[in-house]
């Protein structure tokens, strides 16, 4: 028996080895949706019209409206993974920082995991966002995505027999919001564009998939029939939320001798924050729905296995 004491680096690895052995279970009957734009405020904002990247819709949003900065108050934000990167960046501040300044932890209750929220001001976060002035926001080219998005949500959805995700589009009218009586028309494609989402979407992706398939786990009873450890959440908002964390995770840990990572994708997550993050993904696809993202090495795999299978009472 060995008596040499584990750290805690030694016990997060065999939670990593075990989980990439978790066998799957179907969820292919479940129907989950995850919204990943929208504001709660009213009672029933949403507008319960499905629509599509042609279908148009009147709003606009400017200094002159009589609302001007009401929607910058109390408004519930998730940040997702592209969003705290640019503010970051935009700020001059690396990600621990922004998240310990500007966010709020918080649960995605669907899917029982970690995220953080823009903090708002006031002891009930009723008050301003930290960046909103008399003139607007004024981290405007970097704002979340959420906000971009408004008067939109987006919801990604999954229905029984699909192989993969459906996204579609809704319309979002609060009370207070006077963007609606602007006549101004134009598709939910071209407001897309014009609002820049799209880079966002296409990095935030893997995010999305995690809480997507999480949120079917736990109508299911969670992987394995189990809830998603501490251990677990804590990789989860590691991964998601700060790269520099992620990255010394990589590097300083066991991880780039458990895992097939070429050598090129190694030097480019060095330094390229967008490159980690997908690379997180990857990995969290792997442990905790054994998803073939990231391969172990064959070596680690057989190792794995034996162990399991002693863990088992198997010859």
């Amino acid at each position: 028996m060995n008596d040499t004491p584990r750290s805690s680096e030694d016990e997060e690895q065999d939670e990593v080895d075990l989980l990439a052995l978790r066998p799957d279970i179907n969820d292919q009957d479940v129907e989950v949706e995850v919204f990943d734009a929208v504001r709660v405020l009213s009672a029933n904002p949403v507008t319960p019209v499905r629509l599509t990247g042609t279908d148009d819709f009147a709003f606009r949003c400017h200094k002159g409206v009589s609302c001007w900065n009401r929607c910058c108050h109390g408004a519930d934000i998730t940040m997702t993974p592209m969003d705290i990167l640019r503010l970051s960046g935009r700020l001059g501040v690396r990600p621990a920082e922004f998240l310990a300044q500007y966010t709020v932890p918080a649960i995605f209750d669907k899917a029982d995991l970690p995220v953080a929220k823009l903090k708002m001001a006031g002891d009930d976060g009723k008050g301003a966002c930290p960046f909103v002035g008399d003139e607007g926001c004024g981290v405007y080219e970097d704002r979340p995505v959420t906000c971009r998005y408004y008067p939109l949500g987006m919801a990604s959805v999954k229905m029984k027999d699909m192989d993969g995700l459906e996204d579609f589009f809704f319309l979002v009218k609060e009370p207070h919001c006077q963007g609606h009586a602007d006549p101004q028309e134009m598709t939910v494609g071209a407001f897309r564009d014009q609002q820049g989402t799209i880079p966002y979407e296409r990095v935030n992706r893997g995010w999305v998939d995690i809480l997507m398939k999480m949120s079917s786990w736990k109508v299911l009873g969670g992987p394995g029939g189990k809830a998603p450890t501490q251990q677990t959440k804590r990789m989860f908002f590691m991964a998601t939320t700060d790269v520099d964390a992620f990255r010394r995770f990589v590097f300083e840990t066991k991880f780039l001798n458990t895992y097939e990572i070429d050598a090129t994708s190694i030097e480019e997550i060095k330094t390229d924050d967008v490159a980690l993050l997908q690379l997180g993904f990857d990995w969290l696809k792997t442990v905790l729905f054994n998803e073939p993202t990231i391969l172990l090495k064959e070596q680690v795999l057989q190792s794995a296995i034996a162990k399991a299978r002693t863990e088992l009472g198997a010859s």
